[in-house]
């Protein structure tokens, strides 16, 4: 094509509009005499010193006569303003496959009896295999990066083998299940709630409410085994369920020993049941936050905020403040259930009638309701209330004492 006669913008305009419903493309021509012709018109018509406007009228030509779509006739423009636009050669950098199908077996081999250990592992293991224990099989893939190895996991082969990633290995501690209370006291819901440097472990019983709160340094055996006994020797009531989440701070072997050794069984979350811990998720919020804040509170405390928990704050949440219990259930149309909650008394009235209730005395043996009433009855709730306050304000001000020299060490 020849348009050497259009020299400048205005005969380009003129030229756009006597030539509509003119097929002018040199779509079917090859990509070198189309690349040379964007390329000689850039340099002709002096693209980088045009305005905006007149650069439209030069893209609107360049789209017309060459058939590109307006981004690919930017990327074309961009490099011809750089020098000579020419047409790149392909050239694969690695025209070889290193890694064969045979090497993606092996590969799939080791992630299943190791059960697909992170990458930097997996490197380490196939390395072993070739230069100490001299499997010869696994020289290609002794040398294989950290990256490529999650390449080939994504790979097609490696997928279309790999099927262990849908059986999830079952880990043998407590059972998967909402826990069956059958209306008696003893089901206890647990779950931890962190204030940077203590944590707050919160025990609730699904049908009395009774709640107990055990302040420990860290969540690791040395502290989780004395406050599991404690919280044990704590309820007036026989204790036969351990219901957590799935978080390994309860589901791992010490826990489990201990409770196999208080004769408790241990259940764990279902999945997708959001609701299975919900009792003790909302009293965290209710009575732990509510009363503990949300500051940073140093480790050192942790030992001085459990003489506060098992003398007054206990005492208080079971016998001087009342919760609300579910005794109706709606059902609507669709099927959806609502727990109607019209009844509200403390967590020992409620205790007491349902021992009334089940005809049965479910107390610890040693424990008569007769020494849990001098406990009950001593004071009034705002009296001991008052007294749980007064107690508090001098823990609060060592916290604080404690966490400002914490802070400027």
């Amino acid at each position: 094509m020849d348009d050497t006669r259009l020299t400048n913008i205005n005969q380009i305009r003129e030229f756009l509009k006597g030539s509509q419903g003119v097929e002018l493309s040199l779509e079917d021509y090859a990509i070198e005499e189309k690349y040379e012709f964007v390329d000689h018109t850039v340099d002709r018509l002096h693209y980088s010193k045009l305005s905006r406007r007149e650069k439209k009228v030069a893209i609107k030509y360049l789209k017309k006569v060459t058939g590109y779509k307006k981004a690919q006739l930017f990327r074309l423009i961009k490099r011809a303003r750089r020098g000579t636009l020419k047409r790149k050669k392909y050239a694969r950098k690695n025209p070889n496959r290193k890694y064969q199908v045979y090497d993606i077996k092996l590969l799939e081999e080791t992630d299943e009896v190791h059960l697909r250990p992170n990458a930097s592992a997996t490197k380490e293991i196939l390395r072993r295999e070739y230069e100490v224990f001299g499997r010869e099989g696994f020289e290609n893939l002794s040398k294989i990066s950290v990256s490529h190895i999650n390449n080939l996991r994504n790979s097609s082969t490696y997928r279309n083998s790999w099927i262990n990633h849908t059986r999830p290995r079952q880990v043998p501690i407590g059972e998967t299940k909402k826990p069956e209370t059958h209306g008696k006291p003893g089901s206890v819901r647990v779950d931890t709630v962190h204030q940077r440097d203590v944590y707050h472990i919160n025990f609730v019983d699904e049908i009395t409410q009774w709640e107990l709160v055990i302040c420990v340094p860290r969540i690791t055996e040395k502290y989780l085994e004395p406050a599991l006994y404690e919280m044990e020797e704590q309820f007036p009531f026989v204790l036969v369920n351990f219901h957590s989440d799935r978080g390994r701070e309860f589901i791992n072997y010490n826990v489990a020993r201990i409770l196999h050794k208080l004769l408790i069984r241990q259940t764990k979350n279902r999945s997708y049941h959001c609701n299975d811990n919900a009792l003790v998720e909302t009293k965290n919020g209710s009575v732990i936050r509510k009363n503990m804040g949300w500051w940073h509170i140093n480790k050192g405390m942790a030992g001085k905020i459990n003489s506060y928990y098992r003398n007054y704050f206990n005492t208080y949440l079971n016998y001087h403040r009342p919760c609300r219990y579910s005794t109706k259930t709606k059902i609507y149309p669709g099927g959806r259930k609502r727990k109607i909650y019209d009844q509200t008394m403390v967590p020992y009235d409620k205790l007491k009638l349902v021992s009334k209730q089940k005809k049965k005395n479910f107390l610890k043996p040693g424990i008569t309701f007769e020494k849990l009433d001098e406990i009950a009855y001593q004071c009034s709730d705002n009296q001991f209330a008052t007294i749980m306050r007064e107690q508090e304000r001098p823990l609060f001000d060592k916290i604080l004492k404690e966490d400002t020299n914490y802070g400027s060490r």
